[in-house]
């Protein structure tokens, strides 16, 4: 299509259909944006595909009349309407999307952002990300990502550590005279935080180690190990939620405002109730298809999560019943019902919940419960059900009379922790527990005296 877009509002209509804008009120605001830029469109030249130029002169437009964030607003509207005519073979290609793709950007702010600078080709070129592992000793640390890799390990967390070394060696011109153990000790004197002391310290000793493949001669760097002492002592203790946080969490749940997505409510009550009852993290949550749900036996699965584990939990009954009232409700809603569909659903984008989505809807929900300040990341954490439920079903069991450590072993394999140390590190020892194990050891002590004294001539 050209500059022109001479359709009568025909391409915005279609666009508009296609969104499926929650209010009235949205259909406005996106129809008075998309007529305006239309109108800026046919002030160019005849025949002239929408391109770069165009779009940076309807923005500069723009900021010489809103503030910055109005801006941004109508280009994200702009960008997706572009991208719907794209997509529809309307015109060529989109601009926006374009830029993004060159510059390797996920959203489309930085790329307006730059195109609203005074000098627009170097701020672009600025947002271009560094190649990856294309420093000196960039190969080096490929090829022993794919080592590892290759061995069994996922190694994700260790390659981002790896590619923020190549990105600090890529700013250095003196890399290639300086030797790797040097260039080591002084990224890691970059730190600007614990964490960060910590984490770079490590990348040192595993690269090193890896190098001592190639060269035995290579020595390891020294570890401070008063570092990771203090990191342990500056991490939070995790929140034990009681019975009756955790009933008023799910009341708020249930409570929680969205006249947008009547569903969400149910939904984040859903996710708390499996949250907790169990075990299961953010990741796990968010991945969970329909198909993953057995009502007639009464489990769920849990597909290839940490440690390249599955495993299949049994639940109980009162769980069971929250699953079957969502998926009634999530079929009303005409959700798809297709196995492979997201079990949490919703209309928006993919039609599932991602999980960091996941993550800020049920932190609203904490906060809504008073259970959580509302700034900063200060309070209970939505992780810290897990922890409750280790140390609850704990308590459940010293209160039955069953020897926990005996179950301990079933309890790690239903968290899917490959040994019983990974499920240690989630029993925090709360007043109740600690009670609950003297008074079995009292009961046991008391005991042992009585049939000494009964052998006692």
């Amino acid at each position: 299509m050209s500059a022109q877009l001479a359709d009568n509002g025909a391409a915005i209509n279609r666009f508009l259909l296609h969104v499926h804008p929650r209010s009235r009120d949205t259909l406005k605001v996106y129809r008075c944006i998309l007529v305006e830029f239309q109108g800026h469109v046919q002030l160019c030249p005849r025949d002239t595909p929408i391109c770069q130029s165009t779009i940076e002169s309807w923005l500069h437009g723009l900021a010489s009349l809103w503030p910055e964030h109005y801006v941004l607003h109508r280009a994200r509207v702009v960008d997706r309407f572009l991208d719907f005519l794209a997509t529809e073979g309307s015109i060529p290609s989109n601009p926006l999307a374009q830029l993004r793709l060159n510059f390797g950007q996920r959203v489309g702010t930085p790329i307006v952002r730059a195109l609203l600078s005074p000098d627009p080709a170097q701020a672009l070129k600025a947002l271009k990300p560094l190649p990856k592992f294309a420093s000196v000793h960039g190969a080096f640390m490929r090829s022993h990502i794919e080592l590892m890799r290759a061995s069994g390990y996922r190694y994700n967390t260790q390659a981002a550590s790896f590619l923020r070394f190549d990105r600090f060696l890529q700013g250095r011109a003196d890399a290639i005279t300086l030797p790797l153990t040097v260039l080591l000790q002084q990224w890691a004197a970059q730190g600007t935080t614990l964490h960060h002391a910590v984490e770079r310290q490590q990348v040192a000793r595993n690269l090193a180690k890896a190098w001592q493949r190639i060269d035995p001669y290579v020595q390891l760097p020294q570890v401070d190990r008063r570092l990771s002492r203090q990191r342990a002592l500056d991490q939070r203790r995790p929140h034990i939620y009681s019975q009756q946080e955790v009933r008023l969490l799910l009341e708020t749940a249930r409570e929680f405002p969205s006249p947008r997505s009547p569903l969400r409510p149910l939904t984040l009550y859903t996710m708390l109730v499996l949250a907790y009852c169990a075990g299961l993290r953010l990741g796990e949550l968010a991945r969970l298809d329909l198909g993953d749900v057995h009502l007639a036996a009464g489990d769920i699965t849990i597909r290839e999560t940490k440690f390249f584990k599955s495993r299949t939990l049994p639940l109980t009954d009162s769980v069971m019943v929250a699953v079957r009232e969502y998926l009634e409700a999530r079929q009303r809603a005409g959700a798809p019902q297709d196995g492979s569909s997201g079990l949490f659903w919703h209309m928006q984008g993919s039609g599932r919940y991602s999980r960091v989505m996941t993550h800020k809807l049920l932190v609203r929900v904490l906060r809504r419960a008073g259970l959580k300040p509302e700034p900063g990341r200060v309070g209970p954490r939505i992780h810290d059900l897990r922890h409750s439920m280790v140390v609850n079903r704990m308590l459940t069991w010293y209160r039955e009379g069953i020897n926990p450590q005996a179950r301990l072993p079933y309890l790690a394999t239903y968290l899917g922790h490959k040994d019983i140390n990974s499920t240690l590190v989630y029993l925090t020892v709360t007043q109740e527990l600690l009670q609950e194990a003297s008074e079995r050891f009292r009961a046991f002590v008391a005991q042992g005296r009585r049939f000494v004294e009964g052998d006692t001539p």
